[in-house]
């Protein structure tokens, strides 16, 4: 391969890992290292369309005045997420402003932004936002042809004509795996081709740490999302008010209040579960406790009004780890870093998959024979595990 094609190769892959960035992180709601502003709330800083560099907020530490963040808007654009500069703090959250508006989200009945609304934080150098043009222009058409397309197929097929994150997402995904099935029946069922080369493989061989590393991405990737998949944000309303109910969420000013949050685990593996304030006037009790296999819990959740009357969200986050390491262990991890805490458990994963996989089958790459059709595949199992059996003697 020459330099050239080498070159051409490496910006197709690059402009093509862009877009698949900026696409799914819109359809799961959270950017992932790109997003881009719709609008132009945030000229000149960024025009509408213009595609920006994101920083997860679980890495990004404090936020700070004159940080350009992206957060789950309640009001804003119908409660969808929303890139715009923080210009203040209060006790009750964060004041944003799109830097071309007149006034603050909060002055346009957006309540205060809090922690866990935040999802990112927009690449800054010395102040100014790192951004890419019509990078989002680009993807927006990209999404209004898939769109169009999932459309028209829903109509014929009957299916429903809105495309929703998941039905778009899922279109996605078939016309994916159609393209590989067809693919491979081209090559099966296509012209042959001379080969002009020596092999030097081997037929009918698995390289052992090859398939090894495929077992362990798909254990990573499992133990994974059923760690993230569960955990989240929840929000609590409350309101203070010198009128209070008998609801508990509806309290005199200065009041405390509690409620019952039931934690279930429907895995089978044991869990640990961290609940975290990420807003002021609230906390959990106990602040972690362990799940069994298929259990459930219950942790109280305490919140507390402010003396002036009005509404008010708190944000309590809930992060779960597999008990593969004590309680004590997982919970100082997280105190480091959620994703030190991830880390650990799968390590301790890898490290338990490898050795079973070791002593089982040692080290050797695995050749597979065949061993003809009018061999039943009880006597094929019956012959491989005496033959595991002699090698372990």
């Amino acid at each position: 391969m020459t330099a050239v094609e080498f070159a051409k190769r490496g910006l197709g892959f690059g402009l093509a890992l862009v877009v698949v960035l900026l696409i799914v992180g819109q359809l799961l709601g959270q950017p992932i290292l790109l997003g881009y502003v719709a609008t132009g709330s945030m000229e000149p800083t960024m025009g509408a369309g213009d595609g920006f560099m994101s920083l997860p907020s679980a890495v990004t530490g404090d936020i700070e005045e004159g940080d350009v963040v992206v957060f789950q808007a309640r009001e804003l654009h119908g409660g969808g997420l929303t890139t715009h500069r923080v210009v203040g703090e209060t006790e009750e959250g964060y004041v944003t402003k799109g830097d071309a508006n007149p006034f603050t989200d909060q002055d346009g009945g957006e309540p205060h932004v809090t922690d866990g609304q935040i999802v990112a934080k927009a690449w800054q150098v010395n102040g100014e936002v790192v951004t890419i043009p019509h990078l989002g222009t680009a993807v927006m058409g990209i999404q209004g042809v898939a769109t169009g397309a999932y459309e028209t197929v829903a109509s014929v097929l009957g299916l429903t004509a809105t495309a929703s994150s998941n039905g778009l997402g899922a279109m996605l995904v078939a016309i994916g795996v159609a393209m590989l099935g067809f693919g491979t029946v081209f090559e099966r069922l296509g012209p042959t081709r001379r080969e002009t080369t020596r092999r030097r493989s081997r037929e009918n061989v698995i390289a052992f740490w090859t398939t090894l590393g495929l077992i362990l991405l798909l254990f990573v990737t499992l133990a994974t999302a059923a760690m993230v998949v569960p955990s989240g944000t929840s929000e609590y309303e409350l309101m203070s008010t010198e009128s209070p109910t008998d609801d508990p969420q509806i309290v005199a000013p200065g009041a405390t209040t509690e409620l019952t949050r039931s934690v279930d685990n429907a895995g089978y593996l044991p869990v640990v579960v961290i609940h975290d304030a990420e807003s002021g006037g609230i906390r959990a009790n106990p602040e972690w406790q362990t799940i069994g296999i298929r259990g459930s819990g219950e942790t109280t959740v305490t919140l507390s009004a402010p003396d002036e009357t009005g509404e008010y969200t708190r944000h309590l986050g809930e992060y779960r780890y597999l008990a593969v390491l004590p309680p004590s262990v997982l919970v100082w991890l997280h105190g480091i870093h959620p994703f030190v805490a991830i880390a650990a458990v799968n390590g301790v994963i890898v490290g338990i998959t490898v050795a079973i996989v070791l002593l089982l089958f040692g080290s050797d790459n695995l050749r597979v024979r065949s061993a003809g059709d009018h061999v039943p595949l009880p006597t094929r199992l019956e012959r491989r595990l005496r033959k595991w059996l002699r090698d372990r003697e």
